[in-house]
C-alpha cells in the first residue's frame, strides 16, 4: 500500500512516502513562501525520490491539525483534490499526534508536543511511550498559555513543537528538548500513521465525505488540558 502524507500544520511544509509501514521518501520546505506555491512541488520530489507516480497511489494522509489556520487549509485542499481525481481514501491525521513521534521516545518517557498558536497560547498534548516505541495518548489537544503548559511539564518531558523556540522564555527549562528537526510534524510519520488508520477503518472515502472534511481547530473553552497521570 503506497501513502502520500501532507503536512503544512506550521511553517514548515513535509510530505513523506510510505509503502507498508516504511518511510521510503520525504520533502520538507521551511521558509516563508506560502504553502499553497511549495506543496505542489514537494509532493512531486518525494514521488520522484519513492520512484512512483501520482498514479501509483492507494491513499492519502493529511494532518488535520490544530495548527496554522491558513496552513491546514491548503494541505487539506490539496489533499481532497487529489483524493478526489484519484478516487482514493483520504486519511486525517492528528497533528499533535504525529509530532509526538519525531520525539524519538523510549519506552516509559512523556512526550508533550506543543505548536505555536499566536497570541501568547499554545496548542499542546501529552504523550506516554508504551513498550514498542509507540506514544500513547494522555490528553487531548488543548489551547494554553505557555505559563499553563509550564506548569504541567513535570521532569523528564520530552517537548517538542515550535512553542519551545517561540516561548523559550517560559519553557525552556522545563522540559527535556529535541532537536530542530523535531519542530514539525514528519511528512513520512503522517503517511505511516495514515495507514495504520486506514486499516483501523478511519479514511473518508472519496465518493462520500470528502467535501464536509475539515481541519481540527482547538480553542478554549471547548478543550481543557488535564495534568497527565504521575508514573
Amino acid at each position: 500500500m503506497l501513502i502520500l502524507g501532507l503536512d503544512t500544520a506550521t511553517w514548515t511544509a513535509a510530505v513523506g512516502i510510505a509503502r507498508d509501514g516504511a518511510v521510503l521518501a520525504e520533502a520538507v520546505h521551511r521558509g516563508a513562501r506560502s504553502h499553497a506555491d511549495t506543496l505542489p512541488t514537494l509532493v512531486e520530489r518525494a514521488l520522484t525520490e519513492a520512484g512512483s507516480t501520482i498514479e501509483d497511489l492507494d491513499a492519502l494522509a493529511v494532518s488535520i491539525g490544530p495548527g496554522s489556520f491558513t496552513g491546514l487549509r491548503v494541505g487539506l485542499a490539496l489533499a481532497k483534490g487529489i483524493a478526489f481525481a484519484g478516487r482514493l481514501p483520504l486519511v486525517p491525521v492528528p497533528t499533535l499526534e504525529a509530532l509526538a513521534w519525531v520525539a524519538e521516545a523510549t519506552s516509559g518517557e512523556t512526550v508533550c508536543a506543543a505548536l505555536d498558536a499566536r497570541k501568547r497560547e499554545v496548542y499542546a498534548a501529552f504523550f506516554r511511550v508504551d513498550a514498542g516505541g509507540r506514544p500513547c495518548r494522555l490528553t487531548p489537544d488543548a489551547t494554553l498559555a505557555p505559563q499553563e503548559l509550564a506548569a504541567r511539564l513535570e521532569e523528564g518531558t520530552i517537548l517538542v513543537g515550535d512553542a519551545a523556540q517561540a516561548y523559550e522564555d517560559v519553557l525552556g527549562s522545563r522540559a527535556t528538548h529535541r532537536p530542530f528537526a523535531t519542530h514539525h510534524p514528519s511528512g513520512g510519520v503522517v503517511a505511516r500513521l495514515g495507514a495504520e488508520r486506514l486499516l483501523a477503518g478511519h479514511a473518508i472515502q472519496p465518493e462520500s465525505g470528502l467535501g464536509a472534511l475539515e481541519p481540527v481547530y482547538v480553542r478554549p473553552p471547548d478543550a481543557e488540558l488535564p495534568r497527565p497521570a504521575s508514573r
